[in-house]
């Protein structure tokens, strides 16, 4: 393939592969810490397991074309942040734990339903697994969210969650007018623009937020 189609690609395949790892250690350095018992400890250490699958399905990928990432496994996750120039956050309550997921994870799953149907076929195919965990992990951000959204006390939680992490939730789609996404579009390797992904997720997540009795924060 050409050299943009393969550079595209690369680093496509690479963010979204310390992403998986990086969502590990969230789950197990920052979430299992929040968790009010041991059943949610329980739930977030099975979510960490799964995102390392998905590090790893990464990383085969990557290694049939020559790519080593095991330095990855070597970084803290902030260096691996800073490296991916991706915007740190940091939970510091359970309910920011629910948004999270319920909210921010949709960016995730959005992304890797156009990666499986990527014009890289080995690509493709390795993303398909992931999908089904994706929906798993908004599914325990949504009852963590919903629990707590029956009382004045975790709706107004929630809400300062959504309100603090949603800057963050927004960076995560990148330059709106970006051209590197546009390159990946004409490529076959996305169907959005990272502008018309970002308007997507707004569409998931809005009708979300408010049956939660929350607001989209402006």
């Amino acid at each position: 393939m050409p050299r943009a189609y393969q550079k595209a690609l690369i680093s496509q395949v690479m963010i979204n592969t310390e992403g998986e790892l990086s969502g590990g250690d969230d789950y197990t350095m920052m979430f299992i810490p929040l968790a009010p018992n041991a059943e949610e400890r329980q739930v977030c250490a099975e979510r960490a397991a799964e995102e390392y699958d998905h590090y790893k399905i990464g990383k085969r990928v990557l290694a049939e074309i020559g790519i080593d990432t095991t330095y990855m496994e070597e970084q803290t996750i902030e260096e691996r942040r800073l490296f991916s120039d991706k915007r740190l956050h940091q939970c510091t309550t359970w309910a920011e734990r629910g948004i999270y997921s319920y909210i921010g994870e949709e960016s995730a799953l959005l992304m890797i339903r156009e990666f499986a149907e990527s014009s890289y076929k080995p690509w493709a195919d390795a993303v398909r697994t992931i999908i089904l965990d994706e929906k798993i992990h908004i599914a325990h951000g949504a009852r963590v969210c919903r629990n707590l959204a029956t009382t004045d006390e975790g709706r107004e939680q929630l809400q300062a969650g959504l309100n603090r992490l949603w800057p963050v939730f927004q960076g995560l789609f990148g330059t709106p007018d970006s051209e590197r996404s546009k390159r990946a579009v004409r490529f076959g390797l996305r169907r959005t623009t990272n502008r018309e992904a970002l308007e997507k997720w707004l569409q998931t997540v809005t009708p979300r937020i408010h049956s939660l009795g929350l607001v989209v924060p402006d």
